[in-house]
């Protein structure tokens, strides 16, 4: 929201000043022909966007203080408005109507908001996903059709670094878990075939059938190649007892890039 304040302004006050020096200094406000909300808010919103693309100095040197105008005069003209209509709508709002331009301001501001929140949702989605080192399935289902191996982790790969593990858990009341706990360790063999451990951080998991994500940071000490082994929910599944969660959103990411 405040990165898209410090913007707006200056979008809204360009598109005023290029109102002003088209028309002339005319200083009667009247409500005649006037633009209706609705698209003088997506005229606002669109002219914010452009000004957002007309500070990149590399779309910028591309064109010079007037061609910067007419872009503007553009996107009136694309929403089907005169730039007469844009100067009479300005001024009435300005000189009339001071609060409900107000309004419409934020109008735009939520509009842009809504804009950047989806942006940032796809750019995180984009970046987790093309960045999860994480081979396997993105969940697991407990009790499943392969409830037998399920839960166990054995994945093989160079993880020598900081590596960052998110994951979301949900264990409902019911499930027989003793003791869920996050189990996850680094394994590697030395030249004597004797395992070498380095474990995450224990956690203890709630039974309370809400979702809980969490995220973990662990710097893995075995160069090379190494495993990453365990279970989420910190034990083997046991023949006589039931099971109920679910396991999901699993992203591995290294927050170092080792060569």
């Amino acid at each position: 929201m405040s990165s898209v304040r410090r913007h707006i302004i200056p979008a809204m006050f360009i598109i005023l000043v290029a109102a002003v020096s088209c028309s002339g200094r005319r200083n009667k406000a009247e409500h005649k022909d006037i633009i209706p909300v609705d698209d003088l808010t997506s005229i606002l919103t669109d002219s914010y966007l452009a000004d957002g693309l007309l500070a990149i100095p590399e779309i910028r040197y591309k064109f010079n203080e007037g061609d910067t105008l007419q872009s503007y005069i553009d996107i009136i003209e694309d929403h089907g408005y005169t730039m007469d209509e844009m100067d009479r709508t300005m001024r009435y709002y300005f000189i009339r109507k001071p609060k409900k331009l107000v309004k419409i301001y934020d109008k735009v501001l939520g509009k842009l908001s809504e804009m950047e929140s989806i942006a940032d949702r796809e750019l995180l989605a984009f970046s987790s996903g093309n960045l999860n080192l994480w081979p396997g399935e993105r969940f697991f289902h407990l009790p499943g059709p392969d409830s037998t191996d399920i839960p166990w982790i054995d994945i093989k790969g160079n993880f020598y670094g900081t590596i960052n593990l998110s994951f979301t858990i949900t264990i409902y009341p019911g499930d027989q878990t003793a003791d869920p706990h996050i189990g996850l360790y680094f394994s590697q063999l030395d030249s004597g075939a004797i395992e070498k451990r380095a474990g995450f951080p224990p956690i203890r998991l709630l039974k309370d059938g809400r979702p809980h994500s969490y995220s973990l940071t662990m710097k893995n000490p075995f160069p090379g190649t190494s495993r990453l082994r365990g279970w989420f929910t910190g034990e083997a599944l046991a023949p006589d007892l039931n099971y109920h969660q679910w396991i999901s959103n699993i992203v591995l990411s290294r927050s170092r890039i080792v060569k």
